[in-house]
């Protein structure tokens, strides 16, 4: 079975960086899947915090049509939510937790679970769709999972402090995926997630109302502020900063959730951070941090940034487009299917 993982698709966003609404994006990525057996959604496929959920859903119908079409009845999506659409499996979620059913590293989800995920599995069609959350298993070793505990692990860690609630520190070891459920990262969506999905329906809505406020207040400021400032001199400043992250921080963060979640596995493909790699030039040992454990994979995005790409040409870390490709026997490959587009089509 030929498999191709691709995350943060961002469909529907209200910026309008999310790139398969453009036909170009599109229709390579379409080439793209019509050759594999099995598509991996893995996670924020729907931007279902910047927007109104419905007009999101509404603008992503459409390139989930095609990838369904391209798939076809023979081919299968696995959708695997993460932070931005986190509103797919919210209320399946608190009532298995009210249930006392413990989540798994790959738990099924019931592609009626929410009105919202039947819509995007109904989008889909023809293709077969299974939904799994935190992760799944691609193969044998294999595991994919959006990534966003990550974001647990990049606050600073209080010495000899173990809290309840969504500032808790986390255990090294032993932790269970209820504990990043209830874990806000330091974001404004993370955060408003840990804290709705504990909440009742009504106060849970009261709860995305105040934080879709704040983030809308930020996108509306977005404009004013790119037109402050050159953009063209400040993306490789940024890009290369966020990538000293990546290398510093994030996949050391990752690494921390693999140990702290006990998993098992030779490799693990995450999405959340944009960052697509390994790519020619990056060293081996940062995508096998500490030197045992998994190597990681990350599968980038499908989001033109100005911010880090104005006057930026491929190959780039940031540019939009990652894959990885999972074929039998082989380790997974780092694709990078939009490198050849020029920037006025994205």
């Amino acid at each position: 079975m030929r498999t191709l993982v691709i995350s943060d698709l961002h469909l529907g966003s209200a910026l309008g960086r999310d790139v398969l609404r453009r036909p170009v994006p599109l229709a390579l990525l379409c080439e793209a899947v019509a050759g594999v057996d099995r598509l991996v959604l893995l996670g924020d496929t729907v931007e279902l915090l910047d927007g109104r959920p419905r007009r999101a859903l509404a603008q992503a119908r459409a390139p989930l049509g095609a990838l369904g079409r391209a798939l076809g009845r023979d081919g299968e999506v696995v959708l695997v939510p993460g932070n931005h659409d986190h509103a797919l499996i919210r209320t399946w979620l608190r009532r298995r937790r009210a249930d006392g059913r413990p989540l798994g590293l790959a738990t099924r989800v019931p592609v009626s679970g929410t009105t919202t995920l039947q819509d995007v599995v109904a989008a889909l069609r023809p293709a077969r769709v299974r939904v799994h959350y935190p992760g799944t298993w691609l193969a044998a070793g294999t595991y994919a999972t959006h990534g966003h505990y990550v974001d647990r692990h990049l606050l600073p860690r209080a010495r000899g402090v173990l809290a309840r609630g969504p500032l808790a520190v986390l255990p090294e070891h032993g932790a269970r995926a209820e504990d990043y459920e209830r874990a806000g990262g330091p974001s404004l969506d993370a955060m408003g997630s840990a804290v709705s999905v504990e909440l009742p329906d009504a106060l849970a809505e009261v709860v995305d109302v105040a934080t879709d406020g704040l983030r809308r207040a930020s996108i509306a400021a977005a404009p004013a502020i790119s037109s402050l400032l050159r953009t063209d001199a400040l993306a490789p400043l940024t890009a290369g900063a966020l990538g000293y992250q990546f290398r510093r921080a994030g996949l050391p963060a990752m690494a921390a959730v693999a140990t702290a979640l006990g998993i098992r596995a030779r490799e693990i493909v995450f999405g959340h951070l944009h960052r697509a790699g390994p790519l020619p030039g990056d060293e081996p040992v940062d995508w096998r941090p500490g030197g045992t454990g998994p190597r990681f994979y990350n599968s980038g995005s499908w989001v033109y940034e100005p911010l880090l790409l104005t006057g930026a040409a491929p190959p780039h870390p940031y540019w939009p487009g990652g894959a990885v490709l999972l074929e039998h026997g082989a380790a997974p490959r780092l694709l990078t299917l939009l490198d050849g587009v020029d920037p006025a089509d994205l």
